[in-house]
């Protein structure tokens, strides 16, 4: 009898266990222990340390989870704002990328406007080239994009920024270059106008001349003699020119054989010389442009009949003035005056 009931026990000691293990699928952690004197299972009361540290656990495994969590979003999925800094990069990346380009074109341009100010304006104004280590020297001392360095674009960035650094200085060298160059055009211009250029008196038909430069038969001495000017015959009272523009250094008779005549300092070493006047129409120290009327032709001074005695004279020594009417007459006209100036005639004066 003790057997059986003890094998009755067991059989239901087991039936229990299954029933037990059923309700333990179904309250997750719920705990018990087998209570030997009384064959029975009782729940495992937890203390409250454990219950603290079970709630700590909980806690913590949360936390730890949600880290996990926030780093996957952050790593492989990009938040509102970020998709729109990313679009905002791309765009400066590519604006960035644009502007080299222009920067690269706008060179180009520059590179050719240099080259024609060294090798036709510059040489037009007599005036050197700018040296290449002056017109594509860069910048000295410290590195002036550091502050631009670190970045993922800063390469583009860098590059962009020294070319338009570059250009901007190859700019105020070339504008420089042009104000020397307009300069040197402005003083040309006052040259090429102060230039003894025309005849002294009209002579459309080149009848009036009628002795030029160079050894001729002294009208009175009837001895060869150097004749520092040429002769234009004409009638008294025949206006006079200005041949360049220029200020008037004398008006007057007082040296020998010109008799009433007249001295244009032109400048850049020029100077004329009028001679035999009847009348002066200018004053020393007044201002005169090529074709103002300074006199009239005469008679006056050692003259064997009425013209006018024209000189040119450069640093100091008289030229031949044929050489000087490049204004006046056609390429035919002027090798006809050559012509007519050499031949061995008597002067006038």
């Amino acid at each position: 009898m003790q057997r059986n009931k003890y094998l009755i026990g067991t059989v239901l000691l087991r039936q229990k266990w299954f029933k037990f293990k059923e309700s333990a699928i179904i309250m997750a952690k719920v705990r018990y222990y087998y209570d030997s004197e009384t064959l029975s299972y009782k729940k495992i009361e937890k203390s409250a340390k454990d219950r603290v540290r079970s709630v700590l656990l909980f806690l913590s495994a949360s936390a730890l989870f949600a880290v996990l969590m926030l780093f996957v979003l952050f790593t492989f999925f990009d938040s509102p704002k970020e998709k729109q800094l990313k679009r905002e990069l791309e765009q400066m990346t590519f604006q960035y990328e644009l502007l080299d380009d222009r920067m690269d074109q706008l060179q180009v341009v520059m590179n050719d406007i240099q080259e024609r100010d060294d090798h036709i304006y510059r040489v037009i104004f007599e005036t050197d080239p700018i040296p290449a280590s002056i017109r594509k020297s860069g910048f000295g001392g410290v590195n002036r994009y550091k502050k631009l360095e670190g970045y993922q674009n800063s390469k583009l960035v860098v590059e962009t920024t020294r070319k338009l650094d570059q250009l901007s200085k190859q700019v105020v060298i070339q504008s420089k270059s042009f104000d020397e160059v307009i300069e040197k055009a402005k003083r040309k211009e006052d040259m090429l106008a102060s230039i003894p250029a025309i005849q002294p008196v009209a002579n459309k038909d080149l009848k009036r001349m009628a002795s030029g430069y160079g050894y001729r038969i002294d009208p009175i001495y009837k001895t060869r003699k150097f004749h520092a000017g040429m002769d234009f015959s004409a009638n008294t009272g025949t206006p006079i020119y200005a041949t360049g523009d220029g200020k008037v250094t004398r008006a007057d008779r007082r040296s020998s054989g010109y008799g009433n005549h007249v001295r244009i300092d032109h400048g850049y070493g020029y100077l004329t010389l009028y001679g035999h006047m009847s009348k002066m129409s200018v004053r020393p120290g007044q201002t005169v442009q090529r074709g103002d009327i300074i006199g009239y032709v005469g008679n006056t001074g050692k003259s064997v009949g009425p013209h006018l005695h024209y000189e040119v004279h450069k640093d100091g020594k008289p030229v031949n003035p044929v050489n000087f009417y490049f204004n006046d007459l056609t390429p035919e006209e002027y090798e006809i005056m050559i012509e007519l100036s050499q031949q061995p005639t008597q002067s006038l004066d």
